[in-house]
């Protein structure tokens, strides 16, 4: 049998385990802007003891740091803080700052160098330019599932909560050193590929098997890596991947991300709110573009009601919903901090807010590295 036509096996894993995949920012602390330091970097890490896992992104001016698995998302914190510390110990031997962010406000796509892997040049000969304004940087929440009928599930089921991890996420108000207007802008870069946006309904994994052969046979996709949906079925982890956040500019944003996908999969899984049908996507695209351009001031329409809300109190009615689900996991104080960074200002903000200061674009990286470097 040909590999074509071998089935996806789903490794069965935990449920509402979770892990996270963050990509970070190489920074020259000359001027601020994106420089290369992935290889020297990588080299170093590999020779002291470390927690977590540090590969490269697809230039060299990006670096994506990973975590185990958890069930608790204080314990995966506490790892997320130890890989903080190995990274930024290793870049201050190098002379390199660190910092978060879905976007680096004012480099320029055309001066970045692919990272040396195969699969990066064939990406690069494959996107064209769009390879290499594909640095942009993000967070990815794996969520633990017992098999992949329950994986598909959560997939559909989350896709009604993006908005939500779009605007509590958003850090790229900036591009090429101008104000986008959007909260998050890293969205229209990831958007210009193909497969990108939702995955289709397919509701068991038989079926995804199906699709994922009949797509091998178009030569349309390789493997499941070349799925760019913001929310996609990882079968080796046996995980749904959330995809859609901007890399937040501190690791307790990060870390009440991942609290907050663990908490809204509970939910879904225990109460089962809503049938997961087409509908569901009816106005996906619609609360994404609203998201994304104006988080928390964005407005939501509810697929299931038909209903326009501000997105802020959709999120907020969401938290009530996710109490005792919050309580069971131990997330509740996670989940303030966010309640409370809807109320207050997103990353954007706070990047919007320190460059309206000083002015400075350069001055704005430097905070965010400090901001990176100092969180608890």
């Amino acid at each position: 049998m040909s590999e074509s036509n071998l089935d996806l096996e789903f490794t069965q894993s935990e449920a509402l385990s979770l892990g996270v995949e963050l990509e970070l920012q190489i920074v020259s602390r000359l001027d601020g802007d994106l420089t290369q330091g992935a290889t020297e970097l990588l080299a170093l890490i590999e020779r002291r003891p470390h927690r977590g896992d540090f590969k490269p992104e697809m230039t060299e001016s990006m670096i994506e740091v990973s975590t185990g698995v958890h069930r608790d998302s204080n314990e995966l914190g506490a790892e997320l803080l130890s890989v903080r510390d190995t990274l930024v110990a290793e870049a201050d031997r190098l002379n390199l700052l660190i910092c978060g962010g879905g976007a680096h406000p004012f480099q320029h796509w055309a001066e970045r160098k692919i990272f040396d892997k195969p699969r990066f040049h064939q990406l690069n000969d494959l996107y064209g330019y769009l390879a290499k304004q594909f640095t942009v940087f993000g967070q990815h929440i794996h969520v633990g599932c017992p098999n992949g009928d329950e994986a598909m599930f959560l997939l559909h089921g989350l896709s009604r909560y993006i908005p939500h991890f779009i605007a509590l996420s958003a850090a790229s108000p900036y591009y090429q050193g101008v104000d986008t207007a959007f909260d998050s802008s890293r969205l229209n870069a990831i958007s210009a590929f193909p497969l990108s946006g939702r995955a289709p309904l397919v509701k068991r994994w038989s079926e995804f098997n199906e699709y994922f052969h009949n797509m091998q046979s178009f030569g349309v996709v390789e493997s499941m890596k070349d799925f760019y949906w913001d929310i996609r079925p990882k079968p080796e982890f046996g995980t749904v991947e959330i995809r859609i956040c901007d890399t937040p500019l501190t690791v307790q944003r990060a870390t009440a991300l991942a609290a907050y996908a663990q908490t809204v999969c509970r939910y879904l899984l225990v109460e089962r709110p809503f049938l997961i049908e087409e509908s569901l996507y009816a106005v996906y695209t619609y609360n994404r573009f609203q998201a994304a351009r104006f988080g928390f001031d964005g407005n939501l329409i509810d697929p299931g009601s038909k209903t326009i809300t501000s997105l802020r109190d959709d999120f907020n009615a969401t938290l009530e919903n996710l109490a005792p689900h919050a309580a069971e996991l131990g997330t509740s104080t996670l989940l303030q901090t966010l309640q409370q960074a809807a109320s207050e200002g997103n990353d954007a903000r706070w990047m919007r807010d320190t460059f309206a200061r000083q002015r400075s674009f350069g001055d704005l990286v430097w905070q965010q590295a400090q901001l990176w470097r100092n969180s608890r």
